[in-house]
């Protein structure tokens, strides 16, 4: 059964840094940090319209759920632990820092019912978190990470692909060190750019060159193919369309439909190589998983108008049996 959240958002009130790119002054003021009384009568609404209680957490995002005042982050934890356990929910989620994590915290965490936490990593490249002022090293995240685990929780991390100083080569770094710490699922968050944020003065005064959004989908793209290929779950790319976003966005790599660039590109990249093996042809039927046919045939058809521009006619086709992304030729 697929997995829901019952989403409850904290604003960053606490959150001990002010990274480049986060309007959290702008965001705090504009945002209400609910009560305990308010979190428990979401939780009791959604108990009444949720149908799979089994595959649903309440889930606190939004900033640094552990950097918030003790009595303030207790005070939500108790009016969602009552929806938690058997027969109701199964568990509370959670965002924080790697910095905010320790052996009490984690204590307190697990006391309350909490299943899974996701740490914001965003790179795992240390002078890329110092241009940021992110206050953390890649060493805090693989510490995190090891208590995190000692405590059985699930694990989740987010990384940010096109932060200020950072290259390709340095994405890939950052992938490659993520999938080492082997995450139950990831995030994956193309960098964009707000007004009232360092990174856009950073940006306006030409300091900050993002890399081109083709290169931002390439990045994103590989990472999806590793994690996945890690039997590790990318369970978001891209930021979520929001009007606050599209109001405040002067730059960086937003798209409404940015996993869906990702996964066309992956498909298409794929049928390149089928289509190598098989040698000079004019027309080729490639048969794809049939929940993938649209993710394949790319946005507007874009993989199939690129396949015909340089001179192969492509057919999709269905197949429950092909494993997602992968693509097989048809004679």
């Amino acid at each position: 059964m697929k997995h829901s959240n019952i989403s409850i958002f904290v604003p960053h009130i606490g959150c001990p840094h002010l990274c480049s790119f986060c309007d959290q002054r702008t965001i705090s003021g504009a945002q209400h940090a609910p009560t305990g009384e308010e979190v428990y009568e979401i939780c009791q609404k959604a108990m009444t319209e949720v149908k799979d209680h089994g595959n649903t957490e309440i889930a606190f995002f939004g900033g640094s759920f552990t950097a918030i005042s003790r009595d303030y982050m207790i005070e939500l934890l108790e009016a969602a632990h009552k929806f938690v356990g058997e027969g109701k929910l199964r568990g509370i989620r959670c965002s924080t820092r790697p910095d905010c994590i320790d052996f009490e915290i984690l204590q307190l965490l697990k006391s309350y019912g909490v299943t899974a936490i996701e740490l914001g990593a965003q790179s795992m490249d240390d002078e890329v978190l110092e241009l940021n002022e992110r206050g953390h090293t890649a060493e805090d995240v693989e510490n995190a990470c090891n208590l995190i685990r000692a405590f059985d929780f699930e694990l989740g991390l987010q990384m940010m692909i096109g932060l200020y100083g950072s290259t390709p080569q340095k994405e890939w770094e950052t992938v490659e060190r993520i999938a080492a710490l082997c995450p139950d699922t990831v995030r994956i968050y193309p960098v964009v750019v707000l007004k009232n944020t360092r990174l856009g003065e950073l940006l306006r005064s030409g300091e900050y060159v993002p890399f081109s959004f083709d290169k931002a989908v390439d990045i994103a793209a590989s990472a999806i193919t590793m994690f996945e290929g890690s039997g590790i779950r990318v369970i978001k790319c891209g930021l979520h369309a929001s009007e606050f976003v599209e109001h405040d966005l002067i730059g960086g790599f937003y798209h409404p439909a940015f996993r869906e660039l990702c996964e066309a590109l992956i498909y298409r990249h794929n049928m390149e190589f089928v289509l190598k093996d098989a040698g000079n042809i004019v027309s080729a039927v490639i048969a794809v998983n049939d929940k993938c046919l649209s993710k394949a045939a790319g946005q507007k058809k874009s993989n199939i108008a690129y396949f015909a521009e340089s001179g192969v006619n492509i057919k999709l086709v269905g197949d429950n049996d092909i494993p997602k992304y992968k693509c097989e030729l048809r004679r």
